[in-house]
């Protein structure tokens, strides 16, 4: 064989061995399935991401994608979609989920070994289950109470406070749980319940109200408003204040003496979705000791699974979560949510206006 045979046949081979790895490479590509996931943008979004999918996406060959959005704007997107999901599983405040489950949004999950471990707090309807858990309770600004030789807050009432006035921001309540949170613990300051919240409709506007700079839909303003010095003091959650603060913004959490409210973040997997199974599997993961671990480490987003293990920083934090949720009060969401349209109409007409 002649040597210019030999050279023609080198590059051949390699090419066909090229076209091999590519289809091999190509066949294992067709396989990775892709599941979506509704989520909080933002530091959420980075922290699953980047830190909790990964493990999850390398044992199952899979790709998972967050949907970011609010709450409502989750709910909404999946009540759009519900007899063809879009997205296998959605992540929702605690409050907001109920309503999912009552609309028929999720299915129910499937039995799991690791679901015993978590407390009957971070269970919703056989159909839901925790992913971190929060509690809204009040934050404020360190550096303007130092400023004014102020002492920090203690009491949901510190809201009414009148020296506050014009320094008190509040996320609206038809809009957010940390704003629905507040109307609440002052109605039951008020001498309401769930069951009757004209309390605190009726002393709103003639205590808090005053005291409000402006009502913001969601709290993504408040650092902005902190900065311009417009906000003394405002509803917020542990997990959040601890996030700014590590950021250098200065801001300290206070769980008020009547108790903070439990903010849980729930997920669910969605009816009608093509991959139902894998959804289901991501759930599991997702409330493992490891998965937790991963997102308190790296977004301060605090487990629901108690054998989570925590060192450093994080373990503290945890701590800290765990001894304010002796004293922290739970909404009874069947209650609000079958009311709440007509206190949105009555606060915006009320009390926004």
């Amino acid at each position: 064989m002649s040597s210019w045979t030999t050279t023609l046949k080198t590059p051949v081979r390699a090419i066909a061995l090229l076209a091999s790895v590519v289809a091999a490479a190509s066949a294992v590509q067709a396989q990775t399935k892709t599941i979506y996931i509704g989520m909080n943008g933002g530091n959420m979004e980075r922290t699953y991401s980047q830190f909790v999918f990964p493990a999850f996406e390398k044992a199952n060959n899979v790709k998972v994608v967050v949907v970011p959005g609010t709450s409502t704007d989750i709910l909404a997107k999946a009540q759009a979609s519900k007899d063809k999901a879009q997205m296998q599983v959605m992540t929702l405040d605690d409050g907001v989920m109920y309503r999912a489950i009552s609309m028929g949004l999720c299915e129910k999950l499937k039995p799991a070994a690791s679901y015993g471990d978590i407390p009957a707090i971070a269970k919703i309807k056989d159909s839901a289950i925790g992913l971190s858990m929060g509690l809204t309770g009040l934050a404020y600004n360190t550096k303007m109470f130092a400023d004014k030789g102020w002492a920090a807050p203690t009491s949901w009432n510190d809201l009414a406070d009148p020296k506050l006035k014009g320094k008190v921001v509040v996320q609206s309540m038809p809009a957010s749980s940390f704003g629905l949170h507040a109307f609440l613990m002052f109605n039951r300051l008020k001498g309401g319940t769930e069951k009757n919240v004209d309390p605190a409709f009726k002393a709103w506007p003639t205590t808090i109200g005053p005291n409000v700079v402006e009502y913001i839909p969601n709290s993504s303003k408040v650092v902005e408003m902190m900065q311009a010095g417009d906000a003394a003091i405002f509803p917020y959650t542990l997990t959040q204040a601890e996030l700014m603060k590590s950021k250098g913004i200065p801001m300290e959490y206070v769980a008020p003496k009547e108790g903070a409210v439990v903010l849980m973040t729930a997920m669910c997997v969605l009816n009608n979705n093509p991959e139902s199974d894998l959804a289901q599997k991501l759930v599991e993961y997702l409330v493992s000791p490891e998965a937790q671990a991963l997102a308190m480490e790296n977004g301060s987003y605090n487990p629901v699974n108690p054998k989570t293990k925590l060192q450093g920083k994080p373990a503290e934090e945890q701590n800290k979560m765990n001894a304010i949720l002796k004293n922290a009060v739970a909404v009874d969401w069947d209650v609000v949510n079958a009311d709440r349209p007509e206190w949105n109409k009555r606060w915006n007409r009320t009390v926004e206006r």
